[in-house]
């Protein structure tokens, strides 16, 4: 999820009463929302190094403690005002945790079980930005902003406002992400009944849209992959989806598949698909690798690799998603 959606989050979290436990705990609540993408900076290594880094251990279950005790330290050392350890630490434990639900809910997702796993959890049901969760607490910061202000104006004594705006924002946040879950389960049940060129599906998936009610489903058969538009409110038709066929492993496939880009993103791909050509000559052949969840062959997007090996099956060119090539020979 994005780092607005996390610090305002974090920023409810305190309103609605957690910032009392110690001084400082709105800052608290804040940082430790956004503590976990502290492994941003990996993205100055290059996206297949963003790739392999990002939501890595920063992310995972056994980090969460850390995570909540260096949110806790940021923010007694810069601010140089003391804070009440064990309050601030569990707080940050709150705001730490929050993040990890929150890209749960989105089709990137999470890996909670490293260092023993690289097993990838996503629930599918959100973009990674969400327009919808950006109105909903928009509404929560504006709503006791211009309480505040009509107050002014009639000459109301000032006081604390907000609180209930927040918890009323955060249990929205909850209701739409349900919401969510319920048509993503729907989505996936309507691509899952259906036959495919007479094949059924080995597995079935759905990516989420702006729309909630419209869907990007995905269908796995033994020979290709199906993405077709479902729509909860029309009869879904699976004619309508695009075929991607499953193509047979080669040993360019296998030449690419040892570099260090096409490695990173099949430690991150969770539908890939491969596609191979022959290069003008005939003499090399280009291997590209994509993830379905965020591109296709057509316009593969920033989860894409392409290596260039020649009759030699060495590879002399490689890039990751829309970088430049880089010349290996």
């Amino acid at each position: 999820m994005d780092n607005l959606t996390h610090s305002l989050v974090g920023l409810f979290l305190a309103r609605a009463g957690l910032r009392r436990a110690t001084a400082r705990g709105t800052a608290i609540l804040v940082v430790g929302a956004n503590a976990p993408d502290f492994d941003a900076f990996c993205w100055f290594g290059g996206p297949a190094t963003y790739i392999h880094w990002h939501r890595h251990i920063t992310h995972s279950l056994i980090a969460i403690p850390a995570m909540a005790l260096l949110t806790v330290a940021i923010v007694r050392f810069a601010g140089r005002r003391a804070v009440a350890w064990w309050p601030a630490f569990l707080i940050a434990t709150v705001a730490v945790v929050s993040h990890l639900l929150l890209d749960l809910t989105n089709v990137y997702g999470v890996r909670l079980l490293l260092p023993f796993s690289g097993r990838w959890f996503h629930w599918d049901l959100t973009p990674i930005i969400d327009l919808t969760i950006w109105a909903i607490l928009l509404l929560g910061v504006a709503a006791p902003a211009l309480g505040r202000l009509v107050g002014a104006e009639i000459g109301e004594r000032r006081r604390e406002v907000g609180g209930g705006w927040a918890v009323t924002a955060l249990l929205l946040l909850l209701a739409y992400d349900y919401g969510r879950s319920v048509a993503h389960d729907r989505a996936v049940a309507e691509v899952e009944a259906r036959q495919y060129g007479g094949l059924a599906p080995r597995r079935a998936g759905a990516f989420p849209e702006a729309n909630p009610l419209r869907w990007t489903g995905i269908a796995e058969l033994s020979d290709a992959y199906v993405l077709a538009p479902v729509d909860l409110l029309r009869e879904f038709r699976p004619q309508d989806g695009i075929r991607y066929a499953k193509a047979d492993r080669t040993a360019a496939m296998d030449a690419a598949r040892a570099t260090f880009s096409f490695g990173r993103l099949l430690e991150f791909a969770q539908w890939p698909v491969w596609a191979t050509e022959p290069m003008p000559g005939g003499r090399s052949t280009r291997v590209r690798l994509i993830d379905l969840r965020f591109g296709t062959p057509e316009a593969a997007g920033f989860a894409a690799a392409e290596a260039t090996v020649d009759e030699r099956l060495q590879v002399t060119e490689e890039k990751f998603g829309g970088g430049m090539p880089k010349k290996l020979r």
